[in-house]
C-alpha cells in the first residue's frame, strides 16, 4: 500500500509521470515506491510542497529544529534590541535557504517593512518578490538552485566554496565547534553541518546566548565559518540563472553579511 504522503506528493506534482520527469527517474520506479526513498525526500519536498516531516517522519521528526541541529544545553541570556534584530536576520535568511517557504511564510514576507538604508531597501525588494511569486514557483526555483537532477546550480556549503569539494576540512571545523557548544545534527538528517542555513541558525543562537562554550563566541564563529565565503555565496545567489525570488534573498544576505563583517572589524 502506498504511503498517503507519497500520494499527496504525486497529486501535487500532477501525477506519476509528472513527478518522475521532475525528479529524473522512470515512471515505473515512482509507481513501485511504497514511500519516498530517503535520497529523494528533499527533492520531492521542494517540488511538491509536501513537508519532509510528512514524507518521511522516521527521518525528519516533526519536532526537529528547522536547521537540522539540536540544542543539548540551554544557557539563554538577556539580549538587547540590536542583537535581537541581528538574530532575527540570521534566522530569516537561514530559514529561506533551508527549505522552500510555505504559502504562510510568503504571506509574512509580503509584510516586511524597510527604510532608506540599503538593507531596508533590500527588505522591501524581498517583500515585493514574495508578492510576485507563488509557492509553486518558489518550489521549482528552490529545486533548480539547490537540489536539481544530480545537483543544483549552487552548493551552499563552506567546504565547497573554500576547497572546491564537499565534506572537507571546513566541515570538520564546524563539527568541532558545534561539539564544543554541545549541539549536533539530528540523527539521519542528510545535510552536512557546513550548510549556510545551519551556520546562520547557529549564529542566531549564539547571539541570543542559547549556545555557549569556552572558546566559541559569536565573533569567532562568524570569522571562522561564515566570513571567508558567505558574501561570495550570496553574491552568486543574486546572479544565479534560476534565481528570481531568491535573487532578493541573495541581496538581503549580501548586505547583511557586509554589515556584520564591518561591525566585526570595529574596535571592541
Amino acid at each position: 500500500m502506498r504511503d498517503p504522503a507519497l500520494d499527496r506528493a504525486i497529486g501535487a506534482a500532477g501525477g506519476v509521470r509528472a513527478l518522475a520527469r521532475a525528479v529524473g527517474v522512470s515512471q515505473p520506479a515512482i509507481s513501485n515506491w511504497k514511500r519516498v526513498p530517503a535520497d529523494r525526500v528533499l527533492s520531492i519536498e521542494a517540488l511538491t510542497g509536501v513537508p519532509r516531516t510528512e514524507l518521511r517522519p522516521d527521518l525528519y521528526p516533526d519536532d526537529a529544529p528547522v536547521n537540522g541541529a539540536i540544542l543539548l544545553a540551554d544557557s539563554a541570556r538577556p539580549i538587547d534590541e540590536i542583537d535581537e534584530a541581528r538574530a532575527r536576520e540570521y534566522e530569516l535568511v537561514g530559514a529561506l535557504l533551508w527549505r522552500t517557504p510555505t504559502a504562510e511564510a510568503l504571506d509574512a514576507l509580503r509584510g516586511l517593512r524597510g527604510d532608506a538604508s540599503p538593507l531596508g531597501m533590500a527588505h522591501l525588494a524581498l517583500a515585493e518578490a514574495a508578492a510576485e511569486t507563488t509557492p509553486e514557483a518558489v518550489r521549482s526555483e528552490f529545486f533548480e538552485l539547490f537540489i536539481g537532477v544530480g545537483r543544483g546550480e549552487l552548493l551552499p556549503y563552506a567546504s565547497y566554496y573554500l576547497t572546491g569539494f564537499l565534506h572537507e576540512r571546513p566541515l570538520a571545523l564546524v563539527r568541532e565547534d558545534m561539539g564544543k557548544l554541545g549541539i549536533a545534527r539530528v540523527e539521519r538528517v542528510g545535510e552536512p553541518e557546513d550548510h549556510i542555513a545551519i551556520l546562520m541558525d547557529v549564529m542566531a543562537n549564539l547571539i541570543r546566548g542559547n549556545f555557549a562554550a569556552e572558546g566559541v563566541a559569536e565573533d569567532g564563529f562568524f570569522a571562522r565559518h561564515i566570513r571567508p565565503w558567505g558574501e561570495r555565496f550570496f553574491a552568486d545567489l543574486e546572479i544565479a540563472k534560476a534565481a528570481k525570488f531568491y535573487k532578493a534573498v541573495g541581496r538581503v544576505g549580501s548586505l547583511f553579511l557586509e554589515i556584520e563583517t564591518q561591525a566585526a572589524g570595529l574596535p571592541s
